[in-house]
């Protein structure tokens, strides 16, 4: 065997896990009316608001020229809002708004709905986690 059956490709099996997971986290996300990525900005605000978009981007390792749309949908669904800085003019601060605070409630749900959906418990889920951090981790800096 020389390396080059699709099976035995790691890349592979981390896509095709990954679809699978996006699949079921857009059947759980649309009661909440966010998608996948917006879940994730939702996710840093409920952690720790206000939060700039160069934070926001940093945070989730998305450039702002994904970020904008993702924040102007979720601004128009009323969930949270962008204001300049107070401190620098430049920057832009985003915050939850009444109803993007109450989301958060409707949301306490999801962890546990996607980890049933795994099958996995939560050893194996935390181990897979840690696996996951250290492979992009170690990724990120053989490419730097």
């Amino acid at each position: 065997m020389d390396g080059l059956s699709l099976d035995d490709q790691v890349c592979f099996a981390v896509h095709a896990a990954s679809r699978a997971l996006d699949a079921v986290y857009r059947r759980e996300l649309a009661e909440l009316g966010l998608t996948y990525p917006q879940y994730l900005v939702m996710l840093v605000l409920w952690e720790r608001e206000p939060v700039t978009v160069k934070e926001l981007g940093r945070s989730l390792r998305l450039d702002s020229g994904t970020l904008s749309p993702l924040l102007k949908r979720l601004e128009a669904a009323g969930v949270v809002r962008r204001d300049r800085s107070p401190d620098d003019e430049r920057s832009v601060e985003v915050r939850l708004t009444p109803e993007g605070v109450r989301l958060r409630e409707r949301a306490l749900c999801v962890p546990r709905r996607i980890a049933e959906a795994t099958g996995m418990d939560v050893t194996e889920l935390t181990g897979l986690q840690h696996t996951l951090n250290r492979l992009t981790h170690a990724l990120a800096h053989s490419t730097s």
